[in-house]
């Protein structure tokens, strides 16, 4: 601890992505540590901080080969920085980049660092592929076998079938159920319906495309094998296009679709954090400070319609300790997973009666949703899980920075039923 010192500011003082690519496309052979390396690199480039030792830098990937043990750490020695600079993973789905950011920030807060990176990255094309419990079994029973002859024979129970890897699942668990799955259920229980999902969707690519027209998102990428922009966005995207999509995860009764999800994605981001003094020293702007975190749970195994839900319980502890309520804010970012859960999400903090059913005693009322994700965001942008949080945090920081002042919310879900909301204040 400070020993009786004031916890010090934390600032956003830089940031930098790869642009996002939808699954097995342009990265489809690029790997976790190429992909972060490379946004560690535009970082670097563009803040002067080839062979700077630093605090520390935080990050990690959801989906991981085994053999990208201590990841964030292998980048850091690929990149240009000073190789003393330390290194650490943290994953915590997609919450991962906004966890990151919070670890960093509550050590230069104690004074435990002056600066830090926080980041993340993931691959969805480069997925490990594993081989099944019967090949596995064989192999390791070749290699306790003392004679060749043994192991002949151990081999020799191998057939053709043992090679189909197992299809990589990206499911909960505790349900079987996918993220879609689930979110089918949230958007029954609070009947969302498929044309506010398909409309809430379409303004997120609009949005986007009109945010980087106007060059909102020129500082903020380095082009990465030959991509300039993320590929996700859809300028031509329309309301009659949207509706012709068939349900992607219900397909007899269902509203998520391809076109109300956000895609399996590839990319990584990173964000610069660190306190006043080190900004100044290092002639670094102050874009925003991170004033508040909070992270929460939610049960979702009996009601499978809370998975995404977690801001319910997230967002009125952090407004309580900071003083708001929700309509302060002059910007909002909410991680778009699918137009569902953004849209249950707005209704419960609407409703006294939903609320209720929380447990908590009032609801957070309204937003102006003119304020709400003002230039895009997963539905369009793509959604690689642990880069996700770089990415928005960026966005909002960008957005107070040019405003001169102000105040942003931020709420991110994540699989297991946990999710992160965060102030930002310039």
């Amino acid at each position: 601890m400070l020993s009786g010192k004031q916890l010090r500011k934390v600032a956003i003082v830089g940031y930098n992505r790869i642009p996002f690519a939808r699954q097995n496309t342009t990265y489809a052979n690029a790997g976790n540590k190429d992909m972060m390396t490379a946004a560690l690199g535009g970082l670097i480039d563009k803040y002067n901080l080839a062979g700077k030792q630093l605090g520390e830098v935080a990050g990690g990937a959801v989906i991981k080969h085994s053999w990208e043990i201590n990841l964030m750490r292998e980048c850091v020695l690929a990149s240009s920085l000073d190789p003393k600079t330390p290194a650490c993973d943290i994953e915590q789905a997609c919450n991962t980049g906004i966890e990151s950011a919070v670890y960093i920030a509550n050590k230069i807060a104690l004074g435990q660092l002056d600066c830090g990176i926080a980041g993340g990255v993931d691959s969805t094309s480069n997925v490990p592929l594993v081989l099944n419990e019967h090949i596995r079994s064989i192999l390791l029973s070749v290699r306790r076998s003392k004679s060749t002859m043994d192991k002949i024979k151990k081999l020799l129970q191998i057939n053709l079938k043992d090679f189909t890897p197992i299809a990589p699942m990206n499911i909960e668990p505790g349900t079987g159920l996918s993220m879609g799955g689930h979110t089918e259920y949230t958007a029954k229980y609070y009947k969302i319906s498929r044309e506010d999902q398909d409309r809430f969707s379409l303004e997120s690519h609009q949005k986007m495309a009109s945010a980087l027209d106007r060059g909102f998102f020129d500082d903020m990428i380095t082009p990465y094998k030959g991509l300039l922009f993320d590929n996700n966005m859809r300028r031509d995207s329309s309301i009659e296009k949207l509706a012709k999509l068939k349900p992607a995860f219900d397909k007899e009764n269902g509203s998520l679709t391809a076109g109300n999800s956000s895609p399996l994605t590839d990319g990584a981001s990173c964000i610069l954090l660190a306190s006043e003094e080190w900004a100044q020293q290092n002639n670094l702007p102050i874009l925003a400070y991170i004033t508040h975190a909070e992270i929460a749970a939610i049960e979702y195994i009996q009601n499978k319609h809370n998975l995404l839900l977690s801001a319910i319980y997230a967002a009125p502890k952090m407004l309580k300790k900071a003083g708001m309520k929700l309509q302060d804010f002059d910007f909002y970012e909410i991680h778009e997973a699918f137009a569902a859960q953004v849209l249950a999400t707005l209704k419960i903090w609407e409703s006294p009666e939903l609320t209720k059913e929380f447990g908590l005693e009032e609801n957070l009322g309204a937003i102006d949703r003119s304020k709400l994700n003002v230039n895009g965001s997963s539905l369009a942008a793509g959604h690689p899980f642990a880069a996700t949080g770089g990415r928005i945090l960026a966005t909002m920081a960008k957005l107070l920075n040019e405003k001169g002042s102000g105040k942003g919310f931020i709420s991110v879900c994540a699989a297991g039923g946990q999710g992160i909301t965060v102030i930002l204040e310039k």
